[in-house]
């Protein structure tokens, strides 16, 4: 049996191509394994990336005994720090504005959930002026956004 020749019965030799082994032609098929393990990574990249990212305005919001609510639409986000200044997600906005600005951008109307985090420090007069303006705007979905107190 000749060196380079293909082995197996039946006439035909060089016009019969081997499957397992061609040398020196190109490969067709795709290797997914190292997509998939890219994908899984910027899963979980993004998984965890994605709760620090809702609002950026630094408050240090007051504990409560209130559960954590499922929320599968991003709401929108009405901050006032300590210092009594409002913020329309990460946008500084005067508290005569907040109800205006609500009615341009709410994409579902007046039943767009609206989250107002309050600093546990702010005046307590600056949130309940927020909260009256947005229910006076006549938006019905509004809440506090509390962190939950740890148990000791």
């Amino acid at each position: 049996m000749a060196m380079g020749a293909p082995s197996g019965g039946g006439g035909g030799g060089g016009s019969r191509r081997r499957r397992g082994g061609r040398r020196g032609g190109t490969i067709s098929e795709i290797n997914v394994t190292p997509l998939v393990d890219v994908m899984l990574v910027l899963l979980i990249i993004f998984m965890v990336a994605a709760p620090m990212m809702t609002v950026g305005v630094p408050i240090d919001l007051p504990e409560t005994q209130a559960k954590a609510l499922n929320s599968e639409t991003q709401p929108i986000t009405i901050s006032v720090k300590n210092d009594g200044t409002a913020f329309l997600q990460e946008t500084p906005i005067p508290v005569e504005e907040i109800a205006a600005k609500l009615e341009a951008i709410a994409t579902t109307g007046y039943n767009e959930r609206i989250f107002v985090r309050g600093d546990a420090t702010a005046p307590y007069g600056v949130i309940a002026d927020v909260m009256a303006r947005i229910q006076g705007a006549g938006f019905k979905n509004i809440g506090l956004v509390t962190q939950q107190k740890k148990d000791q």
